[in-house]
């Protein structure tokens, strides 16, 4: 008997780097799906076939992390076999054939959901009385120790619940999931991918987290989240000499984190001009403060920086636009009025190439098992 099953990807609304610090985010499940059609089997394998993610063959009897498989769907299903089986939840072998609407690349976080989605089939099949929040920590915990990928956990969580949510890492262990009424009546989500490579910016996105760790430690803390904002305001001019860009990132992170919370309270109360105005401001917040919309070693590539001059030249006031994402490379935000979507995406189009502009809508479901014919 074939089962159905789904994840979605995600885009992050504001949040931009607060999570490693142990900040809030505001994330959200959009209209785009990795999908399995599934046959469980009785000889403990996984075997994957599909067009965009690496097929493969994967043996349930050795859930070792190997080195070879790294980067590769394949370790994502064995990282995941291993979590679910080191807490005792079970597993067992399937046929799967994988599609995906979900571009790899584009900042969308095709892994993620592919992890999601291998988490709630050993769920589905196999009976695991497991929380969306637990499946997010097993994508997570693949990602980081089987893919080779140092994410947080804002990604696959996103993806496990749907919709759109404040997601607070002040206690990573069981971050809060609150969720947010998402009604944008006369716009439309749009994610632009510049086409940048994300190949060697390690460097910078580990510069953002040991900054923002370096103003902490100054306080004797270990996240930013655990620093008294006030505090650190009073005392800017005695901690200059830890270095001015580290004390910019801080005052993000500030600002930022108490940005979310603006956002969704505007969302819920359908003041949709200040939610739009607080998506500008955390975006030059990101441009500005965080500085991660170009490496600062490759200063001639800065596509996202040219998105986002092009997005505020089109919409010109009338929608809004930012960085998405972990920056330095790859893709902006965009909130489009309907009445702009088809000027926007020609524009932008010229630009960037047709295949690299996305119209979102937010999903209300997260990965799950369904039927087609059942919504």
């Amino acid at each position: 008997m074939v089962r159905y099953f789904s994840a979605p990807g995600r885009v992050e609304v504001c949040g931009n780097h607060t999570d490693h610090q142990r900040g809030r985010v505001l994330a959200a499940a959009i209209s785009m799906d990795v999908r399995a059609s599934v046959i469980p089997n009785d000889r403990n394998f996984v075997y994957l076939s599909n067009d965009q993610f690496s097929a493969g063959e994967i043996d349930l009897s050795d859930l070792s992390i190997c080195e070879d498989e790294k980067g590769t769907s394949a370790s994502l299903v064995r990282g995941i076999a291993a979590w679910f089986s080191k807490r005792e939840y079970p597993i067992g072998g399937f046929d799967a054939e994988i599609s995906s609407d979900v571009p790899v690349g584009a900042g969308v976080s095709s892994s993620a959901a592919f992890s999601v989605l291998i988490g709630n089939i050993f769920k589905g099949l196999y009976g695991a009385n497991i929380s969306a929040m637990e499946i997010a920590r097993a994508g997570q915990y693949a990602e980081n120790e089987y893919f080779g990928k140092p994410c947080g956990l804002m990604d696959q969580a996103a993806s496990s619940f749907g919709g759109l949510n404040v997601f607070d890492f002040k206690d990573p262990i069981n971050p809060s999931v609150t969720h947010v009424h998402a009604n944008l009546p006369g716009y439309c989500m749009c994610v632009v991918d510049t086409g940048g490579s994300h190949e060697d910016l390690t460097a910078d996105y580990a510069a953002v987290t040991l900054d923002m760790k370096t103003i902490a430690n100054y306080f004797g803390k270990d996240f930013l989240r655990e620093v008294d904002d006030g505090e650190f305001f009073n005392r800017i001019s005695e901690l200059r000499h830890l270095g001015e860009r580290a004390v910019l990132r801080a005052i993000h992170f500030f600002d930022e984190n108490r940005r979310v919370l603006r956002q969704a309270k505007a969302l819920e109360s359908g003041d949709i001009q200040t939610f739009l105005d607080l998506v500008i401001e955390s975006g030059r917040s990101s441009l500005s403060f965080l500085q991660n919309v170009f490496s600062i070693t490759n200063p001639q590539e800065q596509g996202v920086t040219l998105a986002l001059a092009l997005s505020e030249r089109i919409l010109a006031g009338r929608g809004a636009w930012r960085v998405h994402g972990g920056g330095f490379a790859g893709t902006i935000l965009a909130f489009v009025p309907d009445g702009l979507k088809e000027l926007y995406h020609s524009q932008m189009s010229i630009v960037f190439g047709a295949d690299r502009i996305h119209f979102l809508t937010i999903q209300e479901h997260g990965g799950r098992e369904y039927s087609y014919g059942r919504t």
